[in-house]
């Protein structure tokens, strides 16, 4: 127990302190057991910490390890928890739950076998937290993180703080916000560097040569590693997912024809969509449908993207401009919890209610015309006018 303890008071004295992303202040703390969701790279490692450090009120009774610490060579999680319980603890904290075979059986053990004890562990967005080996619904509660809005960008990069707004706010009050921010500072500027490489933390430190090689690595770790350990995929399988993604790259966001991949990759058309979906649970991908129903796994999507405009400019060496605004909206606003479907006369429709059409400046309103709450979302505008939008103001729904 001691070289855990020493390993995480290693870690907690190089923790910084200064700022902290949202779901920090959004901690659902009380749940027993709860779970925190994301792609790797966006923080989830540096919340644990900063959560055990400086909001968890007795830190010398919580105890922060990672699922692939060479101490699980030769003792369980069931263990840890065993002796943690001995020594007081009231809290653990497990880093990639993923990578350890049995971690739903565990999980379920230690949240019946010792209910004074609290468990927050992270997970790979890739991993299904309801369908492990033993059933946690009535148990686990989770929570996403997804990388950085727009809003935590300027906050992080440029020390630039500003609050967060609703969707309701953005549509009937872009004009007054959008006068208000523009006050303080030039927003396109800023805004074009986030599209290319503002989604993840880590870029804040790096050189920007450096930033495209290191999603990359990102992406190859995702599909080696957690869809490894997630779906027990080969070494075959990966090469298959890799060989996949290569193929959207080349004309992502486009409208997928299934059997078309599938005779180029030599593979079934279910497999084709088994890969995608788990793709898009990965957070590599976003798949979109024009219904709001649930489609199933060997459904085809309508339409894909990447999950964020980072990933396409870290994948398309020109990326279409257009592509990647109907990215940003689609990545901020289902971020922000909307749900988001195709729409029949513009490009998104938002909580089953609201049409948001994307675009430039000159995007003009006659493909929306006769619908009934429709926005145009537009790119290179600064101010907010009646219907039109600026697309940078999506940026601040979380």
């Amino acid at each position: 127990m001691e070289e855990l303890i020493a390993f995480q008071n290693n870690l907690l004295s190089h923790t910084p302190a200064a700022w902290h992303r949202y779901l920090y202040f959004h901690l659902e703390s009380e749940e027993r057991l709860l779970g925190i969701k994301g792609l790797r790279g966006v923080g989830k490692t540096t919340l644990l910490l900063q959560y055990l450090a400086y909001q968890y009120p007795e830190k010398n009774k919580g105890l922060y390890i990672t699922a692939d610490h060479p101490w699980f060579y030769k003792n369980t999680l069931f263990d840890l928890a065993g002796r943690w319980h001995q020594y007081d603890g009231k809290l653990l904290l497990i880093d990639e739950v993923h990578k350890y075979p049995d971690w739903s059986r565990e999980l379920k053990l230690i949240y019946d076998g010792y209910p004074n004890l609290q468990v927050i562990f992270t997970s790979s967005s890739a991993l299904d937290l309801y369908r492990g080996e033993s059933d946690l619904s009535r148990r686990l509660h989770t929570q996403n993180l997804p990388g950085l809005s727009f809003r935590e960008y300027l906050d992080f990069q440029h020390d630039l703080e500003f609050e967060k707004f609703s969707l309701s706010d953005l549509m009937t009050g872009a004009e007054e916000i959008s006068t208000e921010f523009v006050r303080k500072f030039k927003p396109l500027p800023f805004f074009k560097s986030y599209l290319q490489n503002g989604y993840f933390p880590f870029t804040k430190s790096m050189h920007p040569e450096s930033i495209q090689p290191r999603l990359i690595r990102i992406i190859n770790t995702v599909l080696e590693s957690d869809l490894a350990y997630i779906q027990d995929y080969s070494a075959a399988n990966i090469s298959k997912i890799k060989k996949l993604l290569g193929v959207i790259a080349t004309t992502v966001p486009f409208e997928p024809n299934i059997s078309k991949i599938a005779r180029k990759l030599q593979i079934g058309r279910n497999t084709v969509n088994n890969y995608l979906h788990h793709l898009h649970d990965a957070h590599i991908l976003k798949l979109i449908n024009r219904s709001p129903e649930k489609i199933s796994s060997l459904q085809k999507p309508d339409k894909i993207y990447f999950e964020n405009t980072s990933f396409a400019y870290a994948l398309q060496n020109q990326p279409n401009i257009g592509n990647v605004r109907e990215t940003f909206f689609l990545n901020q606003v289902s971020n922000a919890g909307h749900q988001i479907h195709l729409s029949k006369t513009g490009d998104f429709l938002v909580d089953d209610k609201w049409v948001f059409e994307i675009g430039g400046r000159n995007k003009s309103t006659q493909q929306i015309k006769e619908t009934d709450r429709a926005f145009l979302a537009l790119d290179d505008i600064e101010f907010g006018f009646k219907s039109r939008i600026p697309l940078w103001l999506f940026g601040f729904l979380y």
